[in-house]
């Protein structure tokens, strides 16, 4: 499991030594770099997988991430045109990566041979398994894409376009008995617990997926019941909106196997907010399955989800971690405000999440 990442000149930051937890979750408004630490983990996770980091060389253009140039990736104000990655865990010594940036040719090159490592199995996010899914998401399809290779993998596209390839490949695949993300009255099958967290997070949706095999495609419906209602028949996934498209690739992803790495972007998009705080416990869960989960989220009732999820002795205090990306000038600072035993955080950084309590004081504001 990570449990620091430093970065050094990494694109907005000129420092940033970051705690990592169980679960993880990064806060704050528009641009203020919470996607630069995925793209951090993405970017050496594509190096590695494609054999130059081992060259000393970064792959900054890839399936995963594309940064752009190297000059993109250096920290405006470097004194110096080195990035340095630091990764501690919890077994291994720390993984320390440098790179020295030359202008002139564009290029990162390590500033030590990388050839020494044997292998990055031990090191995620570079070796073991990943599951990412990226904010823009392939939305509401007729068809959807499959590949062998991709579910082995565990890859669910730059888009999460071979989400339900996934699902369709392993949906057979099951649970074991104790896996805290097992719902007690269903059965242990992914595509079984995939339909009971879609029912928590869309109350009656239910998942259905058709093979074409003929075209190496997935064709998936939905149908929906209602206490006392008789289900309906099945609707295709462009007819439902983009709320269940969305969120199947995060219900995949926080279904992965134990020992994973889950970085998930906006979870919360195309949600209504009781979906995003029953979607929260299932990242609780994966968590306490021992997968790491880290989490960029613009939702205060996903974070709500983990506050609720401490308070009621889900999972221990210390199992997560907040931290809230604020700027000031060039730089980014982050807070990281501690949570305890009743779901009460220990500080509440300006612009943390409290848009709800200023539209409530205007509201409740006599006219003037």
């Amino acid at each position: 499991m990570l449990e620091r990442i430093v970065l050094r000149n990494f694109k907005c930051f000129d420092e940033l030594d970051l705690t990592c937890a169980p679960l993880t979750m990064l806060c704050g408004v528009n641009g203020m770099g919470k996607s630069s630490i995925i793209q951090a983990l993405l970017v050496l996770r594509q190096s590695a997988s494609s054999g130059d980091l081992f060259r000393g060389e970064l792959v900054l253009g890839g399936e995963l991430t594309d940064i752009g140039t190297g000059q993109d990736m250096l920290f405006e104000d470097a004194e110096e045109n080195v990035i340095a990655f630091e990764l501690h865990h919890q077994v291994p010594s720390p993984l320390k990566l440098k790179f020295r940036y030359s202008p002139e040719a564009d290029r990162l090159n390590a500033d030590e041979e990388l050839t020494r490592v044997e292998s990055w199995e031990g090191y995620p996010p570079l070796g073991g398994s990943l599951i990412y899914v990226s904010a823009e998401r392939l939305g509401p399809r007729k068809f959807y894409r499959q590949s062998e290779a991709f579910a082995r993998s565990g890859y669910l596209g730059a888009r999460a376009e071979y989400a339900l390839n996934y699902l369709a490949a392993r949906q057979n695949e099951a649970l074991t008995p104790n896996d805290p993300r097992q719902p007690e009255h269903s059965g242990r099958r992914l595509l079984d617990v995939v339909d009971h967290w879609l029912q928590e997070v869309t109350p009656g949706a239910h998942l259905q997926l058709e093979p074409v095999r003929d075209a190496d495609a997935i064709i998936a419906g939905f149908s929906f019941d209602r206490a006392g209602d008789v289900t309906t028949r099945r609707f295709r996934a462009t007819n439902v909106g983009f709320g269940l498209s969305y969120t199947l690739p995060v219900l995949t992803a926080l279904l992965a196997p134990p020992g994973s790495l889950c970085l998930i972007e906006n979870p919360e998009a195309h949600l209504h907010p009781r979906g995003q705080t029953r979607l929260a416990e299932l990242a609780v869960r994966a968590a306490l399955a021992d997968v790491q989960v880290i989490v960029e989220t613009h939702s205060d009732h996903f974070i709500d989800g983990i506050r609720i999820a401490v308070r009621d002795q889900l999972i221990e205090p210390d199992d997560t971690a907040f931290h809230y990306f604020d700027r000031k000038g060039g730089r980014t600072m982050v807070s990281s405000p501690k949570v305890d035993t009743d779901g009460r955080l220990s500080s509440w950084p300006e612009g943390f999440f409290d848009q709800h309590e200023e539209n409530l004081v205007r509201l409740l504001a006599p006219r003037s």
